[in-house]
């Protein structure tokens, strides 16, 4: 497999298991207990954690990505 490909299929996982992740963990403002301001949506995350949640992605589309590379390595696909 070239690196070319290798990067390509790493980022195409990557951006699969982000929309994973994404909701892990979020709280709108009734259930974190917060009062909404006037124009705010009520189910808007107080806190989002995008660059935690984009290094545990980047983590877990890792694991993922060695489980497919072992795979092709392997002949597994074909």
């Amino acid at each position: 497999m070239k690196f070319q490909s290798m990067i390509a299929i790493y980022f195409v996982i990557w951006w699969l298991t982000l929309f994973m992740v994404l909701p892990f963990g979020v709280k709108n403002a009734h259930e974190a207990g917060v009062t909404v301001e006037q124009g705010d949506d009520p189910g808007a995350p107080v806190l989002t954690r995008l660059w935690w949640k984009a290094a545990i992605n980047s983590v877990v589309a890792a694991v993922v990505f060695a489980g497919v590379y072992y795979a092709y390595t392997h002949g597994v696909f074909g």
